[in-house]
């Protein structure tokens, strides 16, 4: 099909729709009558779940880690169905999908800086760039290298170390002295290649300043360069050498000025990394008596069901916005609803074969199993090693958090 034909304003290329945003995409696409079409290979097609299958107006398979390869399949598939947008749901093809919007000219993130929304290292050198205030941070290959940036003691104690490449905390400790540091480089290095597309990653290794204080994290839709702030929402996470997400609340229970400051700052990183129509999620962290302080962003939707807690609490659909947004329409982020949401994470004690599970049933809750009996459950140092979540409404959001943790306190996990 020529490439002047008017674009169908209903399509929309969802460059792997596997992941935790993926049901809430879909969602907002049928109600807002948009066509979602997928792009993955056969592999991993075929492990798509019902409610994907029944969600999309079509697939193009091809080999997402083949840049050159996928851009042209897709391109093609595009066209020939006059598609409107390119939205994507993993941060590592966030990349992929500004380069296949720049290609069919619709609206996209800047490609030539796409990379720093996937890479935390390039990450680190857009923020120093643009003045957004992160952690000081140093690059390694070795754990040689690491005992010497950490000696000079530019960086301090504790050391936070972390692949250049990956999510979901994966491969990221934090150390408090030398003895720790050679297990921590190892860690962050150990895995070279993403699953289930194969992605080759960066080998390197970030060390970064530990930031004390409270954590959030606050998304970013941007139409045309120009940024609308989404709700800001509290994050729990686990203590020690792993910093595993537990829970995340909304609102976050912080007085006006201070989202203001958190929003703003989080607008500043998505524009960084060359968010110009699309969605970012930050992390951030607040300095005891101090500002935000951003700890990475990603040009994607948010996992961990933020989304479905945002919009439970303030009406606002986030992917929805995001899908106005790519087809290049100004995104709808005005509050609707003034309620609260909490989402709770079932952490196992250790790894092993997870043998039952009972989680009581509260009202104003519902939950869902990520792991099932008889399939083995990782070590608790990944968003992986979760066995499932909750999510609670209410009024207030402290009251929304109270009844998530009397589901979390009466669930009954059992591992061998």
């Amino acid at each position: 099909m020529d490439s002047s034909d008017e674009p169908d304003a209903t399509g929309v290329m969802v460059i792997e729709p596997m992941g935790n945003a993926g049901p809430f995409l879909a969602e907002a696409a049928a109600r807002s009558g948009i066509r979602l079409y997928a792009a993955t290979d056969e592999r991993v097609h075929a492990g798509y779940e019902p409610w994907l299958t029944r969600g999309l107006a079509g697939v193009c398979l091809t080999e997402l880690a083949d840049t050159a390869s996928a851009l042209d399949d897709m391109e093609a598939f595009c066209r020939a169905r006059r598609i409107a947008g390119v939205a994507v749901c993993w941060e590592l093809l966030t990349p992929l999908a500004a380069l296949l919007a720049a290609r069919l000219g619709l609206p996209g993130n800047d490609p030539l800086r796409a990379k720093a929304a996937r890479n935390k290292i390039a990450m680190a050198q857009a923020f120093r760039a643009a003045g957004v205030p992160a952690p000081a941070e140093a690059v390694v290959t070795t754990a040689e290298q690491a005992h010497r940036v950490a000696a000079s003691g530019r960086l301090g104690w504790p050391l936070v170390v972390k692949p250049a490449e990956q999510g979901g905390s994966w491969g990221v400790s934090v150390v408090d002295g030398p003895d720790g540091l050679d297990a921590a480089v190892a860690a962050a290095a150990l895995v070279t290649r993403a699953e289930p597309h194969g992605l080759a990653l960066d080998p390197r290794v970030l060390l970064q300043s530990y930031v004390p204080g409270e954590e959030f994290s606050a998304d970013t839709v941007v139409h045309e360069g120009v940024p609308y702030p989404l709700p800001v929402v509290r994050k729990d996470t686990t203590a020690g050498r792993y910093r595993v997400e537990t829970g995340h609340s909304c609102p976050a229970g912080l007085d006006a000025r201070t989202v203001r400051a958190i929003q703003g700052t989080a607008a500043r990183a998505a524009l960084a990394v060359g968010v110009r129509n699309g969605i970012a999620h930050t992390e951030v962290k607040i300095l005891p008596g101090g500002g935000p302080v951003v700890i990475e962003t990603g040009a994607r939707l948010p996992g961990d069901n933020i989304c479905e807690i945002v919009e439970a609490a303030t009406g606002v659909s986030e992917a929805a916005a995001y899908l106005q947004a790519v087809t290049g329409q100004v995104p709808d982020t005005v509050p609707t609803r003034d309620a609260a949401a909490a989402v709770r994470f079932l952490l196992p004690d250790r790894a092993g074969v997870l043998e039952d599970v009972v989680v009581p049933d509260v009202p104003g809750t519902h939950s869902r199993l990520h792991i099932r009996p008889g399939q083995r459950v990782p070590e608790p140092a990944d968003s992986s090693g979760r066995v499932g979540h909750v999510v609670a409404r209410a009024a207030s959001v402290d009251e929304a958090g109270r009844l998530a943790d009397r589901v979390i306190a009466g669930t009954r996990v059992k591992v061998s």
